[in-house]
This record gives structure tokens, C-alpha cells and sequence, in this order.
């Protein structure tokens, strides 16, 4: 140790006691001190907050001038829940943007991938249109929604309105890269997928394996024959059914709260019976849902309401379904 420098030593030491061991022993360079901090385990404000403590520690020791600290932590295995329709129009992505925020509200570490490239629409339900991703050693970071869900989407990285006029193996290389992201602290990711059978879909089922599936569908005859033409598409891959979710399911008039059911009424549920999957819930038709959803504010981020209670009540389904999984 030179004269006017800090004892190394005996940092490293200070430093593994403040942290508990999560500390690599320190360098020091030119007046730059660095070090790896294990962040394992830990959440965004307990990571933040031994960041500071570390930095504090340091001032003032002789010889360094500046810090430079790098995070780690072990990768988790990461669990893919694809969200599927046989037809558009049904509130599949209005289901997975809720689902992915009602899922974190529950405790689960979620994030969101948008897989509709042709059509993306998750920025919009999520409030992030106009972020844009950054990227380390080609590798994107999410972006951080104001819900607690980091997600991605082709609407962050084009333009509002353009057109991707992209062939199958292209979208299915955006999707890859989209799932491949820096998913640090999420160990469950709620893929959107478009609607049918085609490329994307079968991009996701070869290249990341689902570990489940929730299939959406309005009760109404033709959406329901549409939604197991993708119920077959998962079941022939081997990719397990978490189950149905009916969308849309009755109207309540706002003048006199009478309830109708312009696309029928307990459809998906029987349908789920007949193919022997469980069915998770249904979700009204509601204007509430329509004006927050524009918004970019998802009902399920909210603490009451029918909304919020619906997108709830089929995030306690999937997350039990989840545990059993891990066990």
C-alpha cells in the first residue's frame, strides 16, 4: 500500500460485513474503486439502498476519487405464460397487460413481452408509448412501466402507426429478441401473443417452450371454435393448459344497470368442460375497462371495483397454478 492510499484490505472487510458478504473485494485504479455487488434475491429499493450504503462507506478513503459499482445476481430460470386467441378482437392483450400487473400486485416478479409484431398494442394498455429500450452488448433492457412490470414491445422500437411489413422468419426473430432480453428479477414473463395459429405462435412453442397457456375468448359461438383451433395448437406441442378465460361476458347498462348478453352468456365455460381444462374467469364488458385500457391504465392496478376484482380473481388461479408448478 502506497502512501495516501486506502488499506484495501481492510475495506474488503468493512465492506463484506456492511453487506453481508455480498461484496467482491474492491480495486483501486487510477482513483476509480470498483466492485461486484451480489444483488440476488434482493428487490429494487433493497438494492438501491446497499448501493448507497456502500458508496457512503467508501467517501472519503484515501486515494479514491470516484466508485463504480456493478450488480449481479444469479440467473433465474425463467417461465414463459403464453396468452393466445384463435381470432382477434377478443381482449387477449387487455387480459395479458392486466394479468401481468394483477399477477405482480400478488407478489409474483413478472414481466411482459408483446408479441403481436404486426400489431402492438401494450404500450398503449401499459402507459409506456414513446419509451424506448436501451441495450447492453446487443442485449435489450425492459422498460420499467409505471405498474412494477418490466415489459417490451415492437411499439417501443417503430414508430406510432408504422407499418411492419415483415415475413414470417423476421417477425419470428424480433420475437426472439423481445424474450431474450435482460428479464433480471422477473421469473415469469406474459408473452401476448396475436391472434390464430401462425408463425409467431409457432416460433414461440419451438424456440422458448411455454411453460403454460391461457387462451381468451368471448362466449359467442365463432370465437369459441376459434379458441380451440389454439387450444389444439398448445395441447399438440405438449405445452400444458393453465385454462379459459371468458372475455366480454355481460354488459351492465349504465342508465339502469340492467345486465345483457350481446355475445351470450357462459359459453367459454362450457367449452372448457367439454375439452377438460380448467376455466379461470370471466371479465365484463364494461366501459371502465375500454376508457382505463386507452388510458394506459390497466383496472387490475387499481384496489376495487368489478374490474379489478375479475382480473384479480383469474391472477389467484394462475398464480396458484404457478406454485404448483415450482414444487
Amino acid at each position: 500500500m502506497g502512501p495516501g492510499m486506502t488499506d484495501l484490505s481492510a475495506l474488503a472487510d468493512r465492506l463484506s460485513s456492511l453487506t453481508m458478504g455480498r461484496a467482491s473485494a474492491p480495486r483501486l485504479r487510477e482513483g476509480m474503486l470498483t466492485l461486484v455487488l451480489d444483488v440476488t434475491g434482493l428487490s429494487g429499493p433493497a438494492r438501491e439502498a446497499m448501493e448507497r450504503e456502500v458508496k457512503n462507506a467508501v467517501a472519503g478513503e484515501p486515494g479514491v476519487e470516484d466508485v463504480r459499482i456493478a450488480m449481479t445476481q444469479e440467473k433465474t430460470s425463467l417461465r414463459i405464460i403464453a396468452v393466445g386467441s384463435g381470432k382477434g378482437g377478443v381482449g387477449k392483450s387487455t387480459l395479458s397487460a392486466n394479468l401481468a400487473v394483477a399477477l405482480t400486485k400478488l407478489g409474483h416478479r413478472v414481466g411482459l413481452v408483446d408479441a403481436d409484431i404486426y400489431g402492438p398494442s401494450q404500450p398503449r394498455l401499459m402507459g409506456s408509448e414513446g419509451e424506448k429500450p436501451e441495450a447492453i452488448d446487443k442485449q435489450m433492457i425492459p422498460i420499467m412501466s409505471r405498474w412494477g412490470v418490466p415489459m417490451l414491445s415492437m411499439g417501443h422500437l417503430v414508430k406510432a402507426g408504422q407499418a411492419i411489413a415483415w415475413r414470417g422468419p423476421m417477425a419470428g426473430n424480433a420475437l426472439s429478441q423481445l424474450v431474450d432480453a435482460k428479464w433480471d428479477g422477473v421469473d415469469t414473463l406474459i408473452v401476448d401473443l396475436p391472434p390464430g395459429t401462425g408463425d409467431v405462435q409457432l416460433s414461440m412453442i419451438q424456440k422458448h417452450k411455454p411453460a403454460g397457456a391461457v387462451i381468451v375468448s368471448t362466449p359467442q359461438d365463432l370465437a369459441l371454435i376459434d379458441a380451440t383451433r389454439a387450444v389444439s395448437l398448445f395441447e399438440q406441442a405438449g405445452v400444458p393448459m393453465i385454462g379459459l378465460v371468458e372475455n366480454m361476458a355481460g354488459y351492465a347498462c349504465p342508465s339502469c344497470g340492467e345486465i345483457s348478453d350481446p355475445f351470450g352468456s357462459g359459453g367459454a365455460e362450457k367449452a372448457a368442460g367439454e375439452m377438460g381444462m380448467p376455466f379461470l374467469g370471466r371479465i365484463p364488458l364494461t366501459m371502465a375497462i375500454r376508457t382505463a385500457s386507452d388510458a394506459g391504465e390497466p383496472p387490475a392496478a387499481g384496489d376495487d371495483g368489478v374490474e379489478a376484482d375479475a382480473f384479480r380473481a383469474i391472477a389467484e388461479k394462475v398464480g396458484t397454478w404457478l406454485r404448483k408448478r415450482v414444487r
